[in-house]
């Protein structure tokens, strides 16, 4: 008993001293991330209190470039998701009277923001009713009895669907990976196996590489299209018929770029099967059973077309991008092609809606309270002195913009964080104004796939298990030096013809 009676209070004591413990292990933060909520802010509160400001810039200017810097870094470091975040960091500029609720809620009754919601929207119409499903099988019916066929097909039924389509990551996840990972299996590929390389690792590679081109077609093929358009205005660059002059403009490198992507990639990273003769049986057999096109795809057809056409005829018929769109949504919904509650449940609109808003928000900003002018003509002084052409300026800024993307798991975030400026540079060095905005928004799209975190859709195809991360990173920047290859040859060719500088 004596010994029992020793042994008690180390009993208690041992479980008294764990109760806290174990109460604290328990608790789980449910907030941001704090290191790198902490880094954010730290880098913020070092620029606005530590660097000297400026004597171009005021106050204002210089505080709301931390706070965008705050926001930037956080696009990077993830300590929120991108949508709460921004919303918190244009708080911050309300709160602290860096921009006025209206300077700073401005961006969200733009009409280029609401483009990029409603064509979420109708991106939607593809998915519930199958015809992005139905268009990539029948090309993949037509062109798949070889591999290199095959993967043609899946490039071209994502070329079909992708100007009302305009996320790329959508495109991949939802329906075309899904597709290649059927093919894959049909031919015994497996991810996360030697057996990836039989046909599954060159599809995946072949589409990733080729959404880049894809993305870049067509204005409303990638949201960041429209996010770049609507920096480059707020700079005062006059984009006439937005549609049609992007499209006119980007026709022929796009084409160049999407019809040597695959047969590049076939030489380099070639698929240990050659001859796929299943598959057009397997896509027809899909066909089959998804039966003849029903009421719902052609009424997605029709608005398609409808849209599509609108938003080419725009400049004839006085009618702008978002008007299309709304009108070509508003057949969807009366229709009952697509329901409110399918809108309601579209979160990566809602979700761009609110960064979009934020970014779009503080970047113009910025321009009014003079920080872009201020950055632009330092750099664009900084390449005076070396005594460039404004050709050499392009060039080198160009460059640049594309390369730095290793440093971003985002496209819209480089877009927010760096467009405005190298544009701004860029006009300051005398680069033609059209041709400026346009190459860099170009160059978003063609980075798009330098590594796995790139882009939405590169993270998707990589976390697919088909490729693993070495042969991501080799293709990765062999295929980015290509596609800069064909756009400076094709594109500067083109771009002469048609007198942009």
């Amino acid at each position: 008993m004596a010994t029992h009676n020793n042994l008690l209070p180390t009993t208690t004591s041992t479980q008294a001293g764990a109760g806290p413990s174990r109460r604290w292990r328990k608790f789980q933060w449910r907030g941001a991330r704090p290191l790198p909520l902490l880094g954010c802010l730290a880098l913020g509160l070092l620029l606005r209190f530590a660097v000297p400001k400026p004597d171009a810039v005021g106050h204002k200017g210089w505080s709301l470039l931390s706070i965008f810097i705050v926001t930037i870094a956080g696009l990077i470091l993830s300590p929120l998701p991108v949508g709460a975040w921004a919303f918190t960091c244009l708080t911050i500029a309300v709160a602290t009277k860096t921009l006025a609720f209206a300077a700073a809620f401005a961006a969200y009754t733009n009409e280029v923001t609401w483009l990029i919601i409603t064509a979420f929207f109708l991106s939607k119409g593809f998915v519930k009713t199958g015809l992005g499903d139905r268009i990539a099988m029948f090309f993949v019916s037509w062109l798949g009895k070889g591999t290199l066929g095959l993967s043609y097909g899946l490039v071209l039924g994502e070329l079909a669907i992708s100007p009302g389509m305009p996320s790329s990551t959508a495109r991949a996840g939802g329906i075309f990976l899904p597709i290649i990972k059927s093919l894959a299996a049909g031919a015994e590929s497996k991810p996360n196996d030697p057996t990836a390389r039989r046909l599954g690792a060159f599809l995946v590679q072949s589409q990733n590489q080729s959404n880049n081109c894809t993305s870049a077609f067509f204005l409303t093929a990638a949201a960041q299209n429209l996010l770049c358009v609507k920096l480059a205005e707020s700079l005062g660059v006059k984009i006439a018929d937005r549609w049609v002059t992007w499209l006119k403009i980007a026709c022929m490198p796009a084409l160049v770029s999407l019809l040597v992507t695959p047969a590049i990639l076939y030489k380099i990273y070639p698929p240990e099967i050659k001859s796929t003769p299943d598959a057009p049986a397997m896509a027809r057999q899909k066909l089959e059973q998804m039966g003849p096109i029903k009421r719902d795809e052609w009424i997605m057809i029709a608005t398609l077309v409808l849209t599509v056409s609108l938003w080419i005829a725009g400049e004839a018929l006085n009618m702008s991008s978002v008007v299309a769109a709304m009108i070509g949504l508003s057949v969807l919904l009366l229709t009952g092609v697509l329901e409110w509650e399918d809108c309601l449940t579209e979160t990566q609109a809602w979700d761009t809606l609110v960064w979009f808003g934020a970014l779009v928000g503080m970047a113009t900003q910025m321009t009014v309270l003079g920080v872009i002018p201020w950055l632009s003509d330092c750099v664009a002084s900084f390449l005076k002195s070396l005594s460039l052409s404004w050709f050499g300026s392009f060039s080198i800024l160009q460059i640049t913009y594309f390369f730095i993307h290793y440093l971003f798991a985002s496209q819209t975030a480089h877009v927010g964080a760096l467009y405005s400026a190298f544009l701004g540079m860029q006009l300051a060095s005398k680069v033609p104004s059209l041709l400026a905005a346009l190459s860099l928004a170009y160059n978003t799209n063609l980075f798009g796939a330098i590594t796995h975190y790139s882009s939405g859709q590169a993270a998707v195809y990589y976390g697919a298990g088909f490729v693993d991360l070495r042969h991501v990173f080799i293709l990765g920047i062999t295929m980015a030096l290509i596609q800069l290859v064909i756009w400076g040859l094709v594109g500067a060719a083109w771009w002469k013809i048609l007198g942009l500088y």
